[in-house]
């Protein structure tokens, strides 16, 4: 499936933004536009046979826009990264998640195939001790260790202030 991350266990490395956590003295991070995101949701919906329920934006800290997707197989949480166009899929919808990512639907290509990355359960299980985490700041390591995150979907996926 073109698009879709690399599955082996090469290391993911954490760009500038990734956290969502901002600090204004490193300038804007870099934006998903929430239209992209929206759009491609209603792809995936015409590819699920269903339809697209609530998007949220996302509200500062939050680091993501989150929706549903309604279709023949019930209920699905998107969840879009605010600063990097990455797509996971969740059990319900939370301010941040730790273990709680679902392995792709089968429609997920629809978002890889609008130029988002489509981010597996597992891939977002990564243990942080596996990516490179050399972008993040003291701040953001502060923020890791008083919420306990010890995966990459942790990091991504968060509402820290």
């Amino acid at each position: 499936m073109s698009g879709m991350v690399n599955e082996g266990n090469d290391g993911f490395t954490l760009p500038r933004g990734a956290t969502g956590f901002f600090r204004p003295k490193d300038g804007p991070l870099p934006e998903t536009e929430l239209s992209a995101f929206r759009a491609a949701l209603y792809a995936a919906a015409r590819v699920a046979g269903g339809e697209v329920g609530e998007v949220e934006q996302r509200v500062y800290p939050r680091s993501f826009h989150a929706a549903t997707v309604v279709g023949r197989e019930g209920e699905n949480t998107v969840l879009c990264h605010a600063h990097h166009p990455w797509i996971a899929f969740a059990k319900t919808r939370r301010d941040w998640y730790g273990e709680d990512f679902l392995a792709p639907p089968p429609w997920a290509h629809a978002f890889t195939n609008t130029g988002f990355t489509v981010l597996s359960s597992e891939r977002l299980a990564t243990p942080l001790s596996d990516v490179d985490t050399s972008v993040l700041t003291q701040g953001e390591w502060r923020e890791v260790r008083f919420y306990g995150i010890t995966t990459l979907g942790g990091v991504l996926f968060n509402a820290w202030d």
